[in-house]
């Protein structure tokens, strides 16, 4: 039995053929599986070593610093320049199609469906760029705010330049034209293709000699953003919509009033005086009279000037200049609106108040409930729905500090000052000097009253010595009928009922004149011109001013206003300009003369005035070396 069994599992065993061995079915199938994966390494390390995917040139350039970049493309858009093969900066290109409409317009369109027979022809710039092959392109290009897919195939091209020719130049960035159809492709990887631009010619219109940021990784540095607004507004979205809700802020103010009567009009941006508002007033100077002019800090007494001529509603809307701090929410120049309305008080305004901004906000954000976050990280929620809360100044001021107040026909005293500085020191809040009353008086608002008005607030009651345009209030002496609106803790709106008596006007000025005295930089000057425009006669009148760019910020939920200016003050950078070069310089172009333009080498003796002084000047700044 021993034997047999012996017999049977050899004739179990299989030959070995490469060792000679005899060894089980398994054992034998795992050795040929071994030899199998050994041969194939082998012939995988003595094959030839297989060439790269060569790169695309966009790839290549991809790895460039933005300096390489900006030269290499400098010098192939100077190629094309002078070759004209194509353009680069044809004159015109004519679109027909809007891409809002182009999109809202083919939305419909179904998969794999496409309208050969319907010719659009739209501009836009470059965001994507991707080839499939040779044959085979996609762009994503930008205009007005929205994005569209442009495919472009070799067998649909048309025009004077070759497919190759058409692509092979473009970049992203590029301004570009497409001359195509509408369509939406048919993609294999999923069920619904994407609304496109199926082009027939691409003509480049305006190349971009920089790289811009990807769409991955975005422009995001604030500093850089506030610089570059050009290419922020490329980049982010954010920042366009922030320019179009201000345009439409702008754009429906000035209809609200048109549409009550107001004219709008023009003031002088330069003055012999700096009145209108108690602020410190940038200088400038006039070369040919030879003397000083401030930059206008408010146009107030030229409106109520123009009230005094007989019209009786005017506004106007543009920027003032104040040479004061810089911080988030103020910027050396900024847009006011200013109207003045015969026959009106601040009662009257308060009500044109309410209804003008509530109706604004629900035209601009479509309801009356906003959200502003603050620098901090707070939320505040704005219900900006008429009528709005009311504060009566003192009374507010008296229940926050807990002591009765001076009359008001006292404020104004040494005694007030004496008081005020102990309220000061009492409440621990501190005041910069000069401590003027009205100085004190303002730090004591900003700290207990300002800072409960998130809702927008009417503050009311203020004393006349804060207010020397203001008219006295008709039934509390020492006081005048003026309000401010603030919302989310900042002033919007200040207004009131106009001073119209010249007596009252020269005394107001005086008191005004005897704090610039005492180290007070922002209060007023005696404008003379004014207070003889009084005497002719200024009707009871209602003013108002707004700020806009405030306003702005509330709406885009911006805390700070560089982000609502188009371009806002930036302080020069350390050795801005000094080591780069132009697109010219680059490339070795040189200017060309123009009939009426001095050359700077020119023998011919003569004196140089202080225009041309400072036109060297200037010149010199700029020279490359």
């Amino acid at each position: 039995m021993a034997a047999a069994s012996g017999a049977d599992k050899l004739a179990n065993l299989h030959l070995d053929e490469v060792t000679g061995e005899k060894v089980s079915k398994t054992e034998l199938k795992k050795r040929q599986k071994q030899r199998l994966l050994q041969e194939k390494k082998k012939e995988k390390a003595n094959a030839p070593a297989t060439k790269p995917r060569p790169m695309s040139a966009e790839e290549e350039e991809s790895n460039l610093t933005p300096n390489q970049y900006f030269e290499i493309r400098s010098g192939k858009v100077q190629k094309l320049r002078q070759s004209k093969a194509p353009n680069p900066y044809p004159h015109k290109f004519k679109v027909t199609t809007d891409l809002r409409d182009f999109l809202q317009k083919y939305e419909s369109i179904k998969t794999g469906e496409h309208l050969e027979d319907v010719e659009v022809r739209v501009g836009g710039r470059i965001y994507t760029k991707r080839a499939s092959g040779t044959k085979l392109v996609f762009y994503d290009i930008r205009a007005e705010g929205v994005k569209v897919q442009v495919m472009c195939q070799s067998q649909e091209a048309t025009g004077d330049d070759s497919f190759e020719q058409q692509h092979e130049h473009l970049r992203r960035g590029d301004v570009i034209g497409i001359v195509g159809y509408p369509g939406r492709t048919a993609p294999r990887s999923r069920a619904e293709g994407e609304l496109s631009i199926f082009a027939r010619e691409i003509i480049l219109l305006t190349p971009c000699l920089h790289q811009i940021p990807t769409e991955r990784y975005g422009f995001k540095d604030q500093e850089q953003r506030y610089r570059q607004r050009y290419l922020d507004l490329i980049m982010n979205d954010k920042a366009r919509n922030i320019l179009l809700t201000r345009s439409k802020l702008i754009t429906y103010m000035r209809r609200y009033l048109d549409e009550r009567d107001f004219v709008e009009v023009e003031t002088p941006m330069m003055n012999s005086i700096a009145g209108g508002a108690t602020a410190k007033p940038f200088i400038t100077h006039h070369n040919d009279l030879d003397m000083n002019l401030f930059l206008r800090v408010a146009p107030e007494l030229y409106l109520k000037m123009l009230i005094v001529g007989g019209l009786e509603r005017v506004y106007e809307l543009g920027r003032q200049f104040r040479n004061e701090g810089i911080d988030l929410t103020h910027n050396p120049e900024f847009t006011t609106c200013e109207f003045y309305m015969a026959y009106a008080d601040v009662y009257d305004l308060m009500d044109i108040t309410e209804d003008l901004v509530s109706g604004l906000v629900k035209h601009v954000t479509g309801g009356h409930q906003t959200t502003f976050h603050t620098q901090s990280g707070e939320e505040y929620h704005v219900n900006w729905e008429k009528p709005w809360k009311r504060i009566d100044m003192m009374g507010a001021l008296e229940k926050a500090c807990g002591e009765k107040f001076p009359p008001g026909e006292e404020l104004h005293t040494t005694q007030t000052n004496d008081f005020l500085k102990r309220i000061l020191k009492k409440m621990k809040v501190e005041c910069t000097p000069p401590q003027t009353n009205a100085r004190m008086l303002d730090k004591l608002v900003g700290e207990f009253i300002e800072e409960e008005c998130v809702n927008p607030t009417f503050i009311t009651g203020h004393p006349q010595m804060m207010s020397p345009l203001a008219k006295y209030h008709r039934d509390r002496a020492g006081l005048c009928e003026r309000f401010e609106a603030f919302v989310c803790k900042k002033e919007i709106v200040n207004a009131y009922t106009e001073l119209n008596d010249p007596f009252d006007q020269r005394l107001r000025f005086e008191e005004q004149a005897r704090q610039k005295d005492q180290g007070d930089d922002e209060a007023q000057m005696i404008d003379e011109n004014y207070c003889t425009s009084l005497e002719y006669g200024l009707p009871p009148t209602g003013g108002w001013g707004m700020g806009i760019d405030r306003l702005v910020m509330f709406l885009t939920d911006n805390y700070g206003i560089k982000e609502v200016l188009s371009f806002p003050f930036m302080k020069d950078e350390a050795n801005s300009g000094k080591d780069k070069m132009t697109a010219a310089e680059v490339v070795g172009v040189q200017p060309m003369v123009e009939e009426g333009i001095r050359e700077s080498n020119s023998n011919a003796p003569r004196s140089m005035s202080v225009d041309d002084e400072l036109y060297s000047a200037q010149v010199e700044h700029v020279r490359r070396p």
